[in-house]
């Protein structure tokens, strides 16, 4: 809703705010205010703005990286992060123009998004699309124990998005796109009866009458890896990365296996809803403002917990989600069976067999994503099926002591001091 409530999604509208104006072509004006970087709600302990010396461009950090924030364990982070869509290579590497061509007008294109196609390098021959935000360090994490990241909010930052299907790549390659171009197909977003959908016409240029709501969730999150060579922002892995794993919406947790001191945590790929599968390649991609908790699990109280994990875990209010990654799907899920079984003996002691057979019976095995070089597959184990089986809960460490003061500091233009950005990364940092 509109009009001094909240919608789903966690806008709320003021007699101050500024009207947004119309997106052309929609019939509506904009449903919410643009989050330009620093402007709106930041109810963080730390805000982490997307800028040219906060984030990779198509890879992904690793133990060599300095952090960009320094945490403590159980600290909150309102991050902006920016979408790929519209600022690529084949869009024109120039989000003004190319979002005016869908009558956006410039006051609701990201500045951030204008300043990272301009300045963060990026070979599009050997790198990913995906701006990263990150890394960030928390506090006491080591190898062995998990970082657990909640997602608290995800505000929309923008009232549209585009969805891609690019040659070579997508659940149809050779099949679609047709013809010689890449297709990108804009989506802007409309209120209906205050719940926010995107839109899609049934023919090209024609009004869009085809609604789907929207379930927003961040596609990167991830954790570094050991060693000094960024992984490619494509593939995701035991490190988390591009998993997306479309049930990660606010209220939800992942857990992720900590590679290297500090963890290295970082976000990006963010999305306002994705069919499981992706299968033409992209989701509807836009940009989010997410404020998400850092929390180390220490490596005892994980085993306890979860048994052993080796790879990224959700955890919903309804359900444990293990997952399973492989470039073959069929060895993908697989993985995700095994992992399965792996949780069920590690948490509530079950047997194999009898495992086996109550995820035949009662768990969905659902495809993340097919189109990410390294399929995804993930299970959904209903918590409530166990709740006469004792648990130990994953309890986070206690926050060891306050954050360095060492590092340079930035705040939110609401409030300097609430809200510390220290920038600390080193030199080599085009990616």
């Amino acid at each position: 809703m509109i009009g001094g409530g909240f919608d789903g999604l966690g806008h709320r509208a003021s007699a101050s705010a500024e009207v947004p104006e119309p997106v052309e072509g929609t019939g509506a004006p904009a449903p919410f205010p643009i989050l330009q970087p620093g402007t709106g709600p930041i109810p963080g302990d730390h805000y982490l703005p997307a800028t040219p010396d906060t984030v990779l461009w198509g890879r992904l950090p690793c133990a060599a990286d300095a952090p960009v924030l320094e945490i403590a364990s159980g600290d909150t982070v309102t991050i902006d992060t920016v979408s790929h869509e519209g600022i690529l290579d084949d869009q024109g590497k120039d989000p003004s123009a190319y979002f005016s061509g869908h009558g956006v007008p410039r006051s609701q294109v990201l500045d951030d998004a204008v300043e990272i196609a301009a300045s963060v390098h990026r070979d599009p021959r050997t790198d990913g699309p995906h701006v990263v935000v990150g890394p960030v360090r928390v506090a006491g994490a080591l190898p062995g124990d998990l970082l657990k990241i909640t997602v608290e909010t995800l505000v929309p930052r923008v009232p549209y998005g585009v969805i891609s299907n690019r040659h070579g790549k997508g659940a149809l390659v050779g099949e679609l796109p047709r013809g010689a171009h890449n297709v990108s197909v804009f989506a802007a977003v409309a209120e209906r009866e205050g719940v926010l959908h995107g839109t899609l016409p049934i023919h090209e240029g024609a009004e869009p009458v085809v609604a789907f709501p929207l379930a927003p969730f961040l596609g990167t999150m991830g954790v570094a890896v050991a060693g000094d060579e960024r992984p490619h922002s494509v593939p995701p892995g035991t490190h988390g990365g591009n998993i997306d794993i479309n049930l990660l919406v606010e209220g939800t947790a992942l857990f992720l296996p900590v590679q290297v001191e500090g963890a290295l945590a970082y976000v990006g790929d963010p999305h306002f809803a994705q069919g499981d599968g992706e299968v033409a390649l992209t989701a509807l991609e836009a940009s989010l403002r997410a404020t998400l908790r850092f929390e180390v699990i220490p490596a005892h109280t994980a085993r306890a917990a979860f048994g052993e994990v080796v790879g990224p875990l959700v955890r919903t209010p309804e359900y444990l989600v293990p997952t399973g990654m492989d470039p073959d799907l069929d060895a993908a899920m697989r993985a995700c069976v095994r992992s399965s079984l792996a949780l069920l003996g590690g948490r509530w002691g079950m047997d194999e067999h009898l495992a086996y057979a109550y995820l035949s019976a009662a768990t969905d095995f659902d495809i993340s994503q097919v189109v990410d070089i390294v399929s995804g597959v993930h299970a959904r184990i209903r918590e409530a099926d166990f709740a006469g089986v004792p648990a130990v809960e994953p309890e986070p460490a206690a926050a060891a002591g306050s954050v360095p003061e060492s590092a340079a500091s930035t705040g939110s233009a609401a409030d300097p001091a609430a809200h510390r950005t220290r920038v600390a990364r080193g030199e080599g940092d085009d990616a």
